[in-house]
């Protein structure tokens, strides 16, 4: 047992490593409640449809997905403090207002909110990447993906109790501006991790150059494949909410998706603990096939039942965090530090995306065949992206000495490492 734990204990050994997490799951749960009370606020005080709260999730995305990598630029340049006064002071004004706007001035509102939200999420990926060294990361990043989902499991199911319970949503939703603003102030140690010039000059000049076409040389096409792939990852993990759902109403058995989804998020625990204790742990290419072929056939096996669905979400669970985690650590080995935060910006933008694209495709496919084909698209789709992941060759290192390669690059230089893929 001793043994099992010891890559996590030397991992929280490292001076400021176990308050930075206790930060990390402090400050995302209000943030993972934020999507749900927007709905809720939208049907139950405004007395919309579900399509005009779609509307407005829909911006809340585009705005989040619109400002991370801005935002992961603004960090680079500027640290990680003054970007934590705007957006915490800027996204509290929207939630402490949005409670008393109309639908027709929430809507656009809701976009600027997305735009100014605090880069909770990358900024404490860019701090443990930056914080860990990097024999540790994939310990740090199995942690750091566990600590998401527990956040995941708590932020929505709390908004959805505390609304029901007051039979409306706006106070939770001025609840949520205090806690936006406490949650930035909560980040505030990161500045001593994220600031401008830690890198060194020449790291920070590494960053600017630039490849034929103007874009940075760190955003080569291995890296964009591993962006794809973080996005078809999210994009299976939000499809494959939806088809539970649809699958258990269609039996009859709706009030068993919250278990069902939770013995998910439970096997994803498990999968993320074992990602950060092997010695031999899976590239990314395969974590995310895995999740695909695993995903295709649930749809099947949960027509007979809840215990059925919980059943069959075991194999593609068990790899759900394993492969957000991997994302992160490849993504930070693929780029020079000074650059980081605009590459974990960019991944935030993925997984955001991904999310927003697959309940919708999902709920299509439902809508128009049956919840087992809800599954099947999800899952091909990831399927899809990871063997263009398998099959990509890089031709060379970019420059300045960062690996261009998103799948075959070596990422720990400690004794018995495997080759990880150099890439929530």
């Amino acid at each position: 047992m001793h043994r099992l734990f010891s890559p996590y204990r030397s991992v929280l050994r490292i001076p400021g490593t176990r308050s930075l997490f206790a930060v990390a799951l402090l400050a995302r749960v209000p943030s993972t409640a934020k999507g749900m009370l927007l709905t809720l606020h939208i049907v139950l005080d405004l007395h919309r449809g579900y399509g005009a709260a779609g509307l407005a999730a829909m911006a809340l995305t585009i705005g989040v997905a619109a400002g991370s990598p801005v935002l992961g630029r603004m960090v680079d340049r500027h640290g990680v403090r003054p970007v934590l006064v705007v957006t915490g002071l800027a996204e509290s004004v929207f939630w402490l207002a949005a409670p008393f706007l109309p639908y027709d001035a929430l809507l656009p509102a809701t976009l600027v909110g997305g735009l100014v939200a605090v880069p909770v999420f990358p900024a404490i990926r860019q701090a443990v990447s930056v914080h860990v060294p990097g024999g540790q990361r994939r310990q740090a990043f199995a942690l750091d993906s566990m600590i998401v989902e527990v956040a995941y499991m708590i932020g929505p199911a709390v908004a959805v109790l505390v609304v029901t319970g007051l039979h409306r949503a706006e106070p939770a939703m001025l609840a949520i501006g205090v806690l936006t603003l406490a949650g930035a102030a909560a980040l505030w140690p990161l500045g001593r991790i994220l600031t401008p010039g830690l890198p060194g000059a020449e790291a920070a000049s590494t960053a600017t150059e630039t490849v034929k076409g103007g874009r940075p040389f760190w955003l080569h096409p291995g890296l964009l494949l591993t962006l794809a792939v973080c996005m078809s990852a999210n994009l299976v993990l939000s499809g494959t909410e939806v088809s539970v759902v649809a699958s258990l109403r269609a039996v009859g058995q709706t009030q068993w998706a919250g278990v069902t989804i939770i013995a998910w998020c439970t096997a994803s625990l498990i999968g993320g603990f074992w990602h950060g204790t092997t010695a031999k742990p899976l590239r990314l290419p395969v974590l995310m096939l895995m999740l695909g072929l695993g995903t295709v056939p649930i749809g099947v096996v949960a027509a007979h039942g809840w215990t059925w669905a919980a059943l069959a979400l075991l194999p593609a669970g068990l790899v759900c965090a394993p492969t957000i985690a991997s994302t992160a650590e490849a993504i930070s080995r693929s780029v020079p530090e000074s650059a980081r935060g605009q590459a974990m910006g960019l991944q935030g933008s993925a997984l955001t995306l991904g999310g927003s694209l697959g309940a919708p495709l999902a709920g299509s496919v439902i809508d128009h065949s049956s919840p087992v084909w809800g599954f099947v698209v999800a899952g091909l789709i990831g399927t899809v992206l990871a063997g263009l992941a398998l099959a990509y060759r890089p031709r060379a290192a970019a420059p300045g000495g960062v690996v261009a390669a998103p799948a075959d690059v070596a990422t720990d230089a400690v004794p018995n490492a495997v080759a990880e893929p150099v890439a929530t």
